[in-house]
């Protein structure tokens, strides 16, 4: 079992940054892969980045340049560093740790979920 609990959402204008951050505990987080997803209101849930457990990145295009993934496997954490925040992605962040198998982008192959953290960008 991983727990895994992110943190650093809140209110944000935009233009502005933001990191959120993911702590886990149970195994070892360096065994996994892992990914950020988020869930807007009335809409599915869509990939955001993924990191390998070799450090390799992977972003949804929309979004490639204002958000950074990185992991720090001695803290137990990983991050998601947001720039030039735009209305459109507020929605609920999940990190997520990936099953050995399966894309990076699709949701399924992720075995273990946090709660999220809502981020909201006004305009």
């Amino acid at each position: 079992q991983v727990q895994l609990v992110e943190s650093g959402g809140g209110l944000a204008q935009a233009g502005d940054s933001l990191r959120l951050s993911c702590s886990a505990s149970g195994r070892t987080l360096s065994n996994y892969a892992m990914g950020w997803f988020r869930q807007a209101p009335g809409k599915d849930r869509e990939f955001v980045a993924a990191i390998s457990r070799t450090g390799g990145t992977y972003y949804a295009n929309s979004l490639k340049g204002r958000f950074t993934i990185s992991r720090d496997n001695a803290k137990i954490m990983v991050y998601l560093q947001m720039n030039s925040l735009k209305p459109e992605d507020t929605a609920v962040y999940y990190c997520a740790a990936k099953s050995p198998l399966g894309e990076y982008s699709t949701d399924t192959n992720y075995a273990y979920w946090g709660q999220g953290t809502q981020v909201t960008v006004s305009s």
